[in-house]
């Protein structure tokens, strides 16, 4: 069977439709389930799902009352743009673009009933420890799905078989089109499906972030980034990742502010520190920008089609890199300028800690960690190493770590007029507007002596 089809056989179902959407909503055996577990992900919910206590409860409510389970919860909501009804109450499900159809709502409910299967097919708890986010329950999944597949197998006459592992109801909530064979009916279909995912995800304000993934605004930059950075961002709500999405972002404003269009906003350069919020509002603004990007699928989704943008997006993915070269060179640059760096009361040597401190973005070992409010500005002057050519893209007008290796003690000897005016308060010099200013000028001076 294609692993992107999948039949839901329902207890009892009914239908409701209005518009372009069809409703199928009713109680589903957990054992039904099944096929949609080894088929469908959490791509196309907003949210990933993890464990914690909202598990737990589900967890708890499975075990102790699984006869009144299915009033005790809102279920599982799936969108399928294609669909056929068969006999004795079942429906065949094919999920064409899995970033917007599978599971839409219900990934923590997704995750316990998952979880409880496993449990009740190894006949163990222990399996439970190891799940903590999705991307683990899958694992798991398939490492034991053979013996996820003798429970399923097992009747109410063989030894080991229990009511409560499999025949608990689940309410289900399955959006298809209304009529699967009119494009304009489809395209209406694919178009409503992310304000009703933010719209049934509201008990927990979807991040701004979030939102912006889920309708392809990242995908160059996600691209763009180097693996081992972009698998540690969190680019939606409960992902696991380590870095903020919106900290990608703002660094992206840094080349994008280079580009002379209408439709590019401007961001006072302080903002990059002090503001990651209203970057990436800007940046969702931006990208909606029907001169930036054009709508696929529907208005659902969106690719960018703006070469410029591309341009800056694909510079942007290398300053997160730059970001961890200049946090890790900075201090021996402030030493050469007669600086005692390690004697800076927010400073702390890596001698001293417990753990090898790293870099944020690369995890490189460093010698020092302290706040990035006093590199900020530094980050930014890269702008200064940026150009926009004869075609409007974005480009290195020179190799910015050589560029760094040759002149970042030069810069900091200019900087530290700076550090001292503010006694190395990271939050007053990361939200000073002339700290950007004065560093800028600094790089431009050492291009200007370097050709000179």
């Amino acid at each position: 069977m294609n692993p992107q089809t999948i039949v839901v056989r329902f207890d009892q179902v009914a239908e409701q439709s209005a518009g372009p959407v069809l409703r199928i909503t009713g109680f589903v055996k957990a054992r039904e389930l099944i096929q949609l577990l080894d088929a469908a992900d959490l791509d196309a919910n907003p949210r990933s799902a993890k464990s914690g206590p909202v598990t737990e409860d589900i967890l708890e409510s499975i075990g102790d009352t699984p006869e009144i389970f299915m009033f005790k919860t809102k279920g599982i909501l799936i969108g399928a743009s294609f669909y056929e009804k068969l006999q004795r109450n079942r429906y065949r499900l094919s999920f064409e673009n899995p970033k917007i159809e599978g599971i839409l709502d219900g990934g923590h409910n997704t995750l316990a009933i998952g979880t409880h299967i496993l449990m009740s097919a190894l006949n163990s708890n222990s399996i439970k420890r190891r799940i903590r986010r999705w991307p683990d329950f899958k694992e798991a999944w398939e490492e034991y799905r053979d013996e996820v597949e003798a429970l399923r197998k097992l009747k109410p006459e063989d030894d080991g078989y229990t009511e409560n592992a499999l025949d608990f109801l689940v309410p289900v909530e399955i959006l298809v089109p209304s009529d699967p064979e009119d494009e304009d009916v489809l395209e209406a279909f694919n178009s409503s499906l992310l304000a009703i995912c933010s719209a049934r995800n509201n008990n927990v304000q979807l991040t701004l972030e979030t939102k912006a993934n889920k309708k392809g605004f990242y995908e160059d930059l996600r691209n763009a980034l180097p693996t081992e950075i972009s698998n540690r961002v969190e680019w939606k709500t409960n992902d696991g990742g380590e870095i903020k999405a919106r900290d990608i972002i703002a660094l992206s404003w840094i080349p994008m502010s280079l580009l002379d269009h209408d439709f590019v906003p401007e961001i006072p350069p302080q903002n990059i520190y002090r503001n990651k919020g209203e970057c990436a509002k800007l940046f969702d603004e931006l990208m909606s920008d029907d001169d930036v990007s054009e709508a696929t699928g529907g208005e659902y989704t969106r690719q960018v089609h703006n070469q410029s943008v591309r341009s800056a997006l694909l510079i942007a993915a290398q300053i997160p890199a730059l970001y961890d070269k200049i946090y890790k060179d900075f201090p021996a640059a402030y030493n050469e300028n007669n600086g005692r760096f390690g004697k800076i009361s927010i400073v702390k040597m890596a001698d001293e800690m417990r753990s090898v401190p790293t870099s944020y973005f690369t995890r490189q070992p460093v010698n020092y960690r302290y706040p990035d409010g006093l590199i900020m500005p530094i980050v930014y002057g890269l702008k200064a190493l940026m150009k926009v050519d004869e075609d409007g893209t974005v480009s290195w007008s020179q190799d910015p770590y050589d560029f760094l290796d040759n002149h970042l003690a030069a810069i900091v000897k200019k900087y530290k007029v700076i550090l001292d005016a503010y006694g190395f308060d990271p939050q007053k010099v990361g939200k000073s507007e002339g700290s950007y200013e004065l560093v800028v000028d600094a790089f431009r001076t050492e291009l200007m002596l370097q050709t000179a």
